[in-house]
């Protein structure tokens, strides 16, 4: 397979970006209050990926992740914001001007089953994009069919076979392999290992790293599982109610997190643990994650947070610089300018409560 060009893209250069990126769909019924209801799944988020880079994206299950995905690639129209792809504005383009685009921006979903027509055969699954953009002639496509399924570790004499003859893992390969047949510059991959055994992950975890040194890949990886996105995220951007709370180079993250909610997602998973960390105590969520038809007023962990004061319930914190390379949509944040655990971290919680 040959290695895709990339003249056009300088390392480090932003290669797509959302600005105060907002999705709500209507809610069927109506308030008690009068009017039409929506659920804001994706609120003012912005974010940017640069090349060469994995920017993962975390948080709780209905948190707007893999909305947020499928906007950026425009497979769901935003409310409003704009979506760029190498300086260029997306985000109102019809079918017909977003073809060119979609060579180089694809997604990898989360079933490899669901995602797979499975009245068609591999072979045809994987020459479908290259015959819409007219790749070349049907020797050619054939040979790069074959190619493709190599790449991704299968074999070639499995291009007559259909997605129901192949395991999860395979088909989760042949849905990769779909989405290379372009050569694009940027996937974005929504939960790609969570339908897939535990044994199975690790192996589709390596094939994206190997991939992405092979083909100069950018990528943004979604995902609830935190040991996942830390073996191949470069930057992390973690999400609570549609909004983005944090974001960080991924090491600094995990080892001192600056939110409390990234606290308490990393104090879930066990195997991200650091002795080497000054010890605290750990944060307890309780109750529910709020409604997103009607979110709480101020910052929207606040009815959950052990360290929420008076301040969090009337004022909706920013996405500020709190450390360098560090942003924090928090009143209080957990580190210091300098890097290190804020004083009030290390205590049980805050002093006061805004539930």
């Amino acid at each position: 397979m040959r290695r895709p060009e990339r003249a056009d893209s300088d390392p480090g250069e932003v290669l797509l970006e959302a600005r105060d990126l907002t999705k709500h769909f209507p809610v069927r019924g109506h308030s008690l209050v009068g009017g039409r209801q929506v659920l804001r799944a994706v609120e003012g988020l912005s974010l940017a990926v640069r090349a060469g880079e994995t920017l993962g994206v975390v948080g709780e299950s209905g948190c707007g992740k893999s909305t947020l995905g499928r906007c950026l690639v425009r497979l769901t129209d935003v409310t409003s914001g704009t979506v760029s792809f190498h300086g260029r504005d997306i985000t109102r383009l019809s079918r017909r001007q977003l073809r060119p685009v979609r060579r180089d921006l694809q997604l990898v979903f989360q079933d490899p089953y669901a995602s797979l027509n499975p009245r068609r055969r591999v072979g045809d699954i994987l020459s479908e994009p290259m015959q819409i953009h007219g790749y070349g002639d049907r020797r050619a496509i054939a040979r790069h069919v074959q190619e493709l399924l190599e790449v991704v570790g299968l074999n070639a004499s499995h291009v007559d076979r259909f997605p129901h003859e192949f395991s999860g893992g395979q088909r989760q390969r042949v849905g990769i392999a779909r989405a290379l047949a372009m050569n694009p510059k940027v996937i974005v991959a929504d939960e790609p290992v969570s339908a897939l055994d535990v044994s199975i992950q690790a192996q589709v975890l390596n094939l994206f790293l190997d991939l992405q040194d092979e083909f100069a890949l950018t990528y943004v990886f979604i995902a609830h599982d935190l040991g996942v996105v830390r073996h191949v995220s470069s930057r992390i951007v973690v999400m609570y109610l549609g909004e983005v709370v944090e974001t960080a180079v991924t090491d600094p993250l995990y080892d001192r997190p600056g939110h409390p909610y990234t606290e308490a997602l990393l104090q879930s998973a066990p195997d991200v643990e650091d002795e080497e960390v000054a010890p605290r105590e750990r944060i307890l969520l309780t109750g529910d994650v709020p409604n997103p038809v009607d979110k709480p007023s101020g910052c929207p962990f606040r009815t959950r947070c052990p360290y929420a004061q008076e301040l969090c319930a009337r004022e909706h914190p920013p996405l500020r610089e709190v450390a360098p390379g560090r942003h924090v949509a928090c009143h209080f944040p957990l580190v210091t300018p300098t890097g290190d655990v804020a004083q009030h971290a290390l205590s049980a919680g805050g002093s006061g409560s805004a539930r």
